[in-house]
């Protein structure tokens, strides 16, 4: 069986969606499909970093995005990089030539009227979404999200034959998490060891705001772990400010950040896909967001009582992450709870799952 993924990255889409469609087509590749990855060139996308993985990576023509996307009705519409019928029309002169089973998507500038015209070339569509801003027309819907009103969503927005696969037990995770769960302690609350991550790009630089922050803590009994997303902007200036702070470690080209989340005590970084890769091994997390679409979700979960949310990137201030942290430190029992929490909310089989849904629904 073929599957073909429709997946984009950039420096400002960011690396979250191509690492879950990652997580996933590795997962059908254990299960004997044959992937591919369909990607638009864009700064800083992951098509090399794709195909070292060893996926066959057909490409669009290349888009140069504006300085700045304005804010509107539809502020993703021009991730796509082109109008959505010559998008369309380029992936079906690829799928007509490679004619996979399955068309993945995991696009928030397509909708239903691209998944229809691709429909006519694949057997089945399955949509990767967590907006639930606009209508699809897929077999197969996941959101691996968690939201208070989750079974409603999507109540209009999808086919009535669609199966919906909804929630964080759907997680798209790499088998290292899986495996590094079955090896986690069990976190009593107290912070020896701080891992510092904002996912791929970090534009604004939130991981220097927060080692700044950490310089003035002066706590020589707490080590930090500081990961440097593939596309960092920043990492110059990151790795300068780490040689100046003792008890800091920089990590570049993370091959295994499981390893460094399981062998922390505390995690300050954003959302994305590593909310539900911490909630699977139990690491507690202080959260700034640093993407509109982010907000919703970590605020539910911080009610939730599976995080705490300190606030948006843009808005947070420098002493209300310095208030925070230390307000935390001196509350190990606050951290233990988010760990238990997390703990039950993901299991690392997500991928699984999602997989045998796609292999029955053929």
């Amino acid at each position: 069986m073929k599957a073909c993924f429709r997946v984009d990255s950039s420096n400002i889409i960011g690396s979250g969606h191509v690492m879950r469609c990652l997580a996933f087509a590795d997962e059908l590749r254990r299960q004997k499909f044959s992937v591919s990855f369909i990607c638009r060139k864009f700064e800083g996308d992951l098509i090399d970093f794709i195909a070292q993985k060893g996926y066959k990576v057909h490409r669009l023509p290349y888009c140069r995005f504006p300085r700045q996307i304005k804010e509107g009705p539809d502020p993703y519409k021009k991730w796509l990089g082109a109008d959505w019928q010559s998008d369309a029309a380029q992936t079906l002169d690829i799928v007509n030539r490679i004619k996979p089973d399955w068309m993945i998507v995991d696009h928030y500038a397509i909708d239903r009227n691209w998944e229809k015209r691709l429909k006519t070339a694949v057997n089945k569509v399955m949509a990767i979404d967590d907006l639930a801003n606009r209508r699809h027309e897929c077999d197969i819907l996941l959101d691996q999200n968690l939201y208070a009103n989750m079974r409603l969503r999507y109540q209009k927005l999808l086919p009535k034959a669609c199966k919906e696969l909804l929630g964080p037990k759907f997680a798209l995770l790499r088998p290292e998490f899986r495996k590094a769960r079955a090896k986690s302690r069990c976190r009593d609350g107290k912070v020896k060891k701080i891992l510092v991550f904002f996912g791929g790009v970090d534009l604004t630089n939130e991981t220097g705001k927060v080692l700044k922050v950490l310089a003035r803590l002066t706590r020589a009994d707490i080590s930090v772990d500081v990961a440097i997303g593939i596309n960092n902007p920043h990492k110059v200036m990151i790795e300068g400010l780490v040689k100046k702070m003792p008890n800091l470690t920089c990590h570049n080209k993370i091959k295994n950040i499981s390893r460094l989340m399981r062998s922390a005590d505390l995690f300050i970084g954003t959302a994305g896909i590593t909310t539900w890769e911490r909630c699977c091994l139990g690491l507690p997390s202080l959260v700034i967001t640093i993407a509109r679409n982010q907000v919703q979700i970590i605020k539910y979960l911080a009610k939730k009582n599976i995080l705490f949310y300190v606030g948006e990137g843009h808005k947070v201030k420098s002493a209300r992450i310095q208030k925070d942290i230390e307000y935390f430190l001196a509350r190990p029992e606050r951290l233990k709870r988010y760990s238990l929490n997390s703990l039950k909310l993901v299991d690392g089989l997500g991928a699984q799952r999602c997989a045998r849904t796609l292999i029955q629904t053929n």
